[in-house]
């Protein structure tokens, strides 16, 4: 399996792996992975890798069999042969505005505590879809809320739990879409705030900030109607 650094270290901005195998597609896979893949709702990472006698620029990281991510040039172009040991860069602006909007996310499911039912992330803004019969006369008032949260300067930090123990809390998952992984033996869990001052927790498996005071100012943007009782909440870093 693919070592998942940015796991480990979401503010990692440069690492060394070796090539271990080429997709069909076209991948680069690597022993270990500074690259977010795609999942969740958020998109894969993007940077650069070079290596003795050559470069490229990412565009993407996937997941392939096996547990293992594959890295995506963003053209076509001459690979790393499969041995060699290169050197990652992550484009790390980008990054971190997917880290703060993922963390908004989360506390916009605080403000608006109802069953989620899809959701998106991008580097400028995302969107989470709930379960919402009405929506409020002034939507404002959830801008309001998420600031004050973000105000708070709240740690973020993650948990593990294991399959039985998310079985047995299902009240743990919001997505009513989207099942948290399972089958590996245990779940992440990301947590904001501690102790008392907890106000979430949740399984996710993307990059976050360590603090929502790192989220910076927030405003909530189109709210439109995609079905009978479904809603979209859209919201834009400012």
């Amino acid at each position: 399996m693919t070592e998942l650094l940015f796991r480990a270290d979401a503010y990692l901005t440069h690492a060394e792996a070796v090539v271990t195998a080429h997709t069909p597609e076209g991948g680069i896979v690597v022993s270990a992975s500074l690259f977010y893949p795609t999942g969740g709702g958020q998109p894969g990472d993007s940077g650069m890798i070079e290596w003795p006698g050559g470069r490229l620029v990412i565009g993407t990281a996937v997941k392939v069999e096996g547990g293992h991510v594959a890295l995506v040039p963003a053209e076509a172009r001459a690979m790393p042969p499969v041995g060699s040991v290169i050197r990652q860069h992550l484009d790390w602006d980008r990054r971190h505005r997917l880290m703060r909007v993922h963390t908004a996310l989360h506390l916009l499911s605080v403000v608006i505590p109802l069953p989620v039912t899809g959701g998106q992330i991008g580097p400028d803004h995302g969107r989470l879809d709930f379960d919402m019969p009405e929506v409020p006369a002034d939507p404002d008032v959830w801008t309001m809320a998420l600031n004050r949260l973000i105000d708070r300067d709240l740690k973020v930090t993650e948990d593990w739990i294991t399959d039985a123990e998310l079985d047995a809390n299902p009240g743990l998952v919001k997505t009513m879409s989207v099942r948290p992984p399972t089958g590996q033996g245990r779940v992440r869990l990301i947590r904001i705030g501690e102790g008392a001052g907890q106000i979430d927790l949740q399984p996710c498996g993307g990059t976050h900030v360590a603090r929502t005071g790192e989220i910076g100012r927030v405003a909530i943007g189109k709210v439109e109607k995609k079905g009978r009782q479904n809603r979209r909440v859209t919201l834009h870093l400012s």
